[in-house]
């Protein structure tokens, strides 16, 4: 599922929650499944490891360490999630990765 920046960050209109959900019911149950969302980095061609390292550590607070092996990754296979968790921590989060212009992607 793909979502429209613009639409999330502009559309006052209406209140919106952190998770989408999926609503079952089972007879006499009545269950939400709350959906996280993720941040993918996308490789490119342009940024050197320690820019990438850096910005994953500044974007996400995790260690260097983990920051590292999120850019070997996105290095090895082409995209990597790199956070996951409420819409507005992941809107935080991909924006501080594109401050350097790094190719993101918000998705549930």
């Amino acid at each position: 599922m793909f979502f429209d920046l613009a639409d999330i960050l502009w559309k006052q209109s209406e209140p919106r929650l952190a998770y989408d959900s999926d609503v079952y019911e089972n007879e006499d149950v009545l269950t939400t499944i709350a959906l996280p969302y993720k941040v993918i980095l996308y490789n490119d061609n342009i940024h050197t490891f320690d820019e990438v390292i850096d910005q994953v550590t500044k974007a996400t607070g995790c260690s260097a360490t983990r920051a590292e092996a999120i850019a070997w990754e996105v290095h090895s296979k082409g995209k990597s999630v790199v956070f996951d968790g409420e819409m507005s921590e992941c809107l935080r989060v991909s924006a501080i990765l594109e401050e350097i212009a790094l190719h993101t992607q918000v998705m549930a």
